[in-house]
């Protein structure tokens, strides 16, 4: 039999066409140049078909050799490069299953008994998405370790705190940067949650409607390492919530990228010259020879907005599906592919630059000094003294008010200047307020004191596991 004639037998539905399909509908309708990076899945799964078919005693022992068999060969042809990947069979399935029933024959026939692509794409989607989200579990664990050793360093360096990007209070720098930890923390709880939904089985629903075979569903999802097995075989093929899932993850997990890249940029522009990036993350310019851009922030930025995009994508690829698979759903993929891709290289990248940030604590010093980040604390004084809060917000921004007017910090007015504001002001307000005494006095869970985010570092090193010695 020639190659071209299996490949036309291996369209089940030749026989009832008349006409060949056009080589424009075969370009427009194919996927098997995108979707052939789900081959080890699609072996995967068929080799836990194929066992079950043999258990169940639907194919025989030596069609079960000779599928594994074959199997191994084709893995072999994959990893080498040698598999020729043909367009005339439109996917990763028809590729595979041609080949083996060139190498095994009948056995490769055999093999899909009981099964419809339907259900075999939507396990091969699953299988796959199972293992790249174990591997940004992995990824999102470097990120987090990086980051908590430049605050680990950095405990006792003063930022200036932003709000409405204007001067608000001063706090550690690694306090600053832990909150991003946490932010990827909930980041790798919502990977960890959305797998169980991912992994489920829907292999044995077939086309739509299930299967006559006397399939033992159980067993290819326990040889397969599935949680449970779709329950509706409707659902089972035809839904993508669990990519949609995915995906709306990734893309909050892109927009904390997003926020760190962001402040990564303005902390280096010379505005800000809070820290410095390695010029490995970094490019010049062709004309302006003094330039040092922030390129991979910006990039991971403009990324973030490719990802969300893909997750709008799959929402409206699946708002209009009726029941049950529809060829819309091939569409799937490529959003999906990216996603995983995009997700993958940016929390790498950002793993290796956080772990290489140089930080320039006395321009953030200068800055948080330019901004009355203390007024908080001169209220608060003035509260513990007996004056409602209200009234000592009155009396700082008066205070205020004059230290712009003089130009000087509010702690370098003198102490008769002070009193004549509130006659309960003392020296000790000095400590009160300086920036160190500011940071100090925030001694409580969860905030800015360094004594404070010592704490927070180790009690990250020990939900990441990260054997990491305290200083």
């Amino acid at each position: 039999m020639s190659n071209n004639q299996l490949d036309k037998k291996s369209q089940a539905w030749s026989a009832l066409f008349s006409e060949p399909m056009s080589e424009l509908v075969k370009r427009y309708t194919a996927s098997v140049f995108f979707d052939k990076r789900l081959w080890r899945a699609d072996i995967q799964g068929s080799l836990a078909h194929a066992d079950m078919l043999c258990a169940q005693g639907l194919i025989s022992a030596d069609d079960l050799a000779a599928i594994q068999k074959g199997m191994a060969q084709i893995t072999q042809e994959i990893e080498s490069g040698a598999f020729e990947w043909k367009l005339d069979l439109e996917d990763v399935h028809l590729n595979i299953e041609a080949r083996l029933t060139q190498l095994v024959g009948d056995a490769g026939k055999r093999l899909h008994t009981g099964r419809s692509r339907n259900d075999q794409v939507a396990t091969d989607v699953r299988l796959w998405l199972r293992g790249e989200i174990d591997e940004i579990g992995v990824l999102l664990t470097e990120l987090q370790k990086a980051l908590v050793d430049v605050a680990e360093q950095n405990a006792d360096v003063i930022l200036p705190g932003f709000t409405h990007l204007q001067v608000a209070q001063p706090v550690a720098f690694g306090h600053h940067l832990l909150a991003y930890v946490e932010m990827f923390a909930r980041d790798a709880e919502r990977m960890t949650d959305l797998r169980r939904r991912v992994n489920r089985l829907p292999l044995g629903s077939a086309a739509l409607a299930g299967t006559s075979y006397p399939l033992d569903r159980e067993r290819v999802a326990r040889t397969l390492g599935f949680e449970a097995v779709c329950q509706n075989s409707l659902d089972g093929v035809s839904d993508r919530d669990f990519a949609i899932e995915f995906t709306a993850a990734a893309s909050l997990l892109m927009v904390h990228i997003s926020r760190l890249s962001e402040e990564l940029i303005l902390w280096m522009s010379q505005s800000f010259g809070f820290i410095d990036l390695a010029d490995r993350f970094c490019t010049g310019s062709s004309i302006m020879p003094q330039k040092k851009n922030p390129d991979v922030p910006e990039l991971a930025r403009g990324k973030t907005g490719r990802v969300v995009g893909h997750l709008m994508g799959l929402i409206t690829l699946m708002k209009g599906q009726p029941l049950a698979y529809n060829k819309d759903n091939q569409e799937d993929k490529e959003p999906l592919f990216d996603t995983v891709d995009t997700l993958k290289d940016t929390l790498r990248i950002f793993a290796e630059m956080a772990a290489g940030i140089t930080v320039k604590p006395e321009a953030m010093e200068r800055a948080a000094k330019k901004g009355y980040a203390t007024a908080t604390d001169l209220a608060d004084y003035l509260v513990k003294k007996g004056l409602p809060f209200r009234d000592a917000h009155e009396v700082v921004a008066h205070a205020v008010k004059d230290a712009i007017a003089a130009g000087v910090d509010l702690s370098e007015l003198p102490l008769d200047k002070l009193k004549a504001y509130n006659p309960a002001i003392e020296q000790d307000v000095y400590e009160v307020l300086s920036l160190r005494g500011s940071l100090n006095a925030r001694n409580i869970l969860g905030g800015t004191a360094p004594e404070q985010v010592r704490a927070q570092v180790a009690r990250h090193r020990q939900r990441l596991g990260d054997g990491k010695t305290q200083p």
